[in-house]
Formats: structure tokens, sequence, C-alpha cells
């Protein structure tokens, strides 16, 4: 075994060694990152600033905050009550009304926030005392709530793409256009999947309600405040009017003037809000830097171009290695979010994914779902704890019982996008002209 498989062996072994004993995920990286640069590459210890300074020396990562700070104060203020109020006035009517409204939802919300927690906990939060007033199954109800807030991530703006993007130095704008298909597609699946489970089961949920034509024409009324924002920010980005950047300070003044219009808006919320925003932030960043740290070191040491070489040269195909990926993801998933596999991992996928000919833009979509999908599974699905901690009188198992059914409308959207690339690419070509 050569000197560098060793290397890279112990970097690992002492990676995994940091992460079981409780040190929180940047600190490992960062430390193993720094015990390769000075002791296996022999490269001077003020290369941690240069490489760390070129990671986050990014333009497009100053939209991060902004579209952070925007969902946590439509988050905060509790605003989403109306939207899911004048959504229940359309979807109330289908056989699980509630739970399709929820779903809905959830989409719109998502294209405000783009965080999966921040989604649980706001629906969680409004949603599921109604719910349960009405008479649903607890687990169909919070397993949905739970399930909806996968869309966050995949529906523009997202938090991840975003991230992923600014990293991997790929255009925000497109990757952004190309999770806005696959997130309408899973949303109606996901509505589709819930009407069949009440179909199967009535007594998941109660009988539909009726509205007249005026209440839902008054509710139609009330959603145009969240209207204007989704429209104006993606507009302005899909558009060409503005960078993603300026986007997202249009999003968090228009989340701004929204929450001051419902008067919900308090000094102590948005103080809290921008509290959130800086940990958020900070967190994110500087794992990205920590990884790009330890990628330096990996490269110095040309252990990822002989990992790349050693896969491309089995000719596995691109399929054969894209189902080995969401095999490593189902397993890394159990123990990280979503976040810290894609920093873990890239370093070594990109390569590979880039070598075989996959579009880096199509896979920035896939590996979204990939990841995000198991947020609610356990043992260790953020989502899944964030909705018990929001509705702590029902148990963990009845939240996941009520989640896992979930889990088929999102690999088969999965499929239909491996099928079908250019469901992900069409829209981005669009809009460059291609």
């Amino acid at each position: 075994m050569s000197g560098d498989i060793i290397f890279a062996i112990g970097l690992i072994i002492g990676l995994l060694f940091l992460l079981l004993i409780g040190l929180e995920i940047a600190w490992s990286v960062g430390v193993i990152a720094l015990v390769g640069l000075v002791f296996f590459v022999n490269q001077p210890i003020d290369q941690i600033a240069y490489t760390m300074w070129d990671s986050l020396n990014s333009f497009a990562l100053t939209a991060m905050p902004l579209f952070i700070l925007m969902g946590s104060i439509l988050g905060n203020t509790g605003v989403n009550e109306k939207l899911f109020s004048a959504i229940n006035k359309w979807t109330g009517h289908l056989p699980g009304g509630l739970v399709i409204s929820v779903i809905s939802g959830n989409a719109v919300f998502a294209a405000m926030s783009g965080s999966a927690m921040a989604a649980t906990a706001t629906f969680g939060k409004i949603a599921y005392p109604a719910m349960a007033k009405r008479g649903y199954a607890p687990s169909f109800a919070l397993g949905s709530i739970a399930a909806g807030s996968v869309l966050a991530p995949l529906i523009p703006p997202s938090i991840l793409l975003i991230l992923y993007g600014a990293w991997q130095g790929i255009s925000i704008v497109d990757l952004l256009a190309a999770g806005l298909v696959p997130g309408i597609m899973l949303t109606v699946l996901l509505i589709l999947t819930a009407m069949i489970m009440v179909k199967i089961n009535p007594k998941l949920a109660p009988p539909p309600v009726k509205y007249t034509w005026a209440e839902r024409g008054k509710a139609l009324i009330e959603s145009l405040p969240f209207v204007v924002v989704i429209f104006g920010v993606l507009g302005a980005i899909f558009g060409g009017l503005m960078t993603p950047t300026e986007a997202g300070g249009l999003g968090a003044l228009l989340s701004i003037l929204l929450t001051l219009y419902y008067r919900r808006l308090t000094f102590k919320i948005l103080q809290q809000s921008l509290l959130e925003t800086v940990r958020v932030t900070s967190f994110s960043l500087f794992i990205m830097a920590m990884a790009t740290l330890i990628s330096h070191v990996f490269n110095s040491a040309g252990i990822i171009p002989m990992l790349k070489d050693y896969v491309l040269a089995m000719e596995l195909g691109k399929y054969t290695i894209l189902f080995g990926f969401f095999v490593m993801y189902l397993v890394m998933g159990m123990f990280f979010d979503s976040w810290s596999m894609l920093f873990l991992t890239f370093p070594f996928v990109m390569p590979i994914i880039t070598g075989v000919g996959i579009n880096p833009i199509w896979w920035g979509v896939i590996y979204v779902m990939a990841a995000e999908q198991r947020t609610i599974t356990p043992p260790f699905g953020l989502v899944l704890f964030v909705m018990k901690s929001v509705v702590p009188e029902h148990s963990m198992s009845t939240v996941v019982k009520g989640a896992l059914p979930y889990l088929i409308p999102i690999y088969i959207n999965i499929l239909l996008l491996i099928i079908f690339p250019e469901l992900v690419l069409w829209l981005p070509r669009l809009l460059s002209g291609d």
C-alpha cells in the first residue's frame, strides 16, 4: 500500500474519531486539515489563511444571509398562518384538504425561505393544531408537515443550492432555475400521495370542507402580498433584473414590509431573526472554509486525482456511479445533515461527477433531493426531531410512521429526473438563451 493511501486512510480515521467523541464537524475537519497540511503535505501554516480566503471571497455567497434573514422573519412572525388559511380555502374540498394545504403552503414558503427546518417549525405550530381539531390522524398530519418541508431546499431560493454554486463556481441563477420544475413536480407528487392515502384509508382525514366562491375570492386577495414577494424575488432573478444577492436584499426588505403590513413584526422578532441569520451563516461558511482546506490537502497529496482516476478506470458507467453515491448518502444521512454531507463528500465526488460527463447543475438538484430525503428518515432525520420538538405530545414513532410513505414520491421524482434530465436543464437553458 502506497504512502499516499496510508496518509488518506489515517486522516479519515482521525476525522471519524473526532466526530465520534463529539467534536463539531467544522472543527473536526479543520483539525484534520491542519494536521495533513503541516505533517503530510509539508506546506506553511499560513496556507490556511490563503485557502480559507479564496473559498469565502465570493460575491455570490452574500446572497445567502439575505435569504436566510428573509425566511427567518417570515417564520418568526407567523404570517404564514395567513398563507395557510388562504390556500386552504382553495384546497379544503379535496381529500385530506388540510394536508394538501400544508404541502402547498410549504411550496410557497419554500419560495420565500429555502429552509426545511424553518418550514417544519412554522407549519408545525400553525397547521397541526387546526388538523388535530378537525380530527386528522396524528401520524398522517405530522408526517405530512415533515415531508412537505423537503420542498424548501429544492424550490428557489434554495440556500443549499446557493452554497453549492458558490463553492463549486457554478451559476447561482442556473442552479435556482434548475430547482423550480423539479420542485413543482415534487409538490404535485406529494399532494397525489396524500390524496391516495386518504382514498385508501378514509380514517386518516375527516370529510372535506367546501368553501364558497366568495370565500375563495377573499382568500385570493389575502394571498396577494405573498405572491408579490415571491414574484418580486424570483422574477428579479430569472428576469435578469438583479443578481441573486440583490434579489436577496429585495426579499429581506419585502419580508419586513409584509410583516409590518400584518402588524406582526416587533423589535424582539427582528433581533431574533438577525441572530439566527448570523448563526446559520457563520456555521455554514466556517464548515465550507474547513472543507475547502481539507480538499486542498488531499489535492496537494494527489489523493483526489488518484481516486478519480481509479473510479473512472473501472468503467462503471454514470448510472452505476450515481447509484453508488445514493447508497453513500443513504448511509451518511443517518449521521449527518445535508450541508455537512455536501462539504465532506464533494471534494471527492465532483471530480468523478464531471469525469463521467454528468452536468453539475443537474447533479446539484439530484443531490438536494438525495440528501434532503434523509431528513425525514430515522434514526437521525433532523426534520423529525424538529417536528417532535414542536409537537411534543406525540412520540417520534408517530411522526416517522406518517413521514415514511412520502419517500415514494421523492424517489419517483428522482427517477423521473434521471430518465428525463431536461426537466432540470430546460429552464436554465431557456434563461441563458441556449
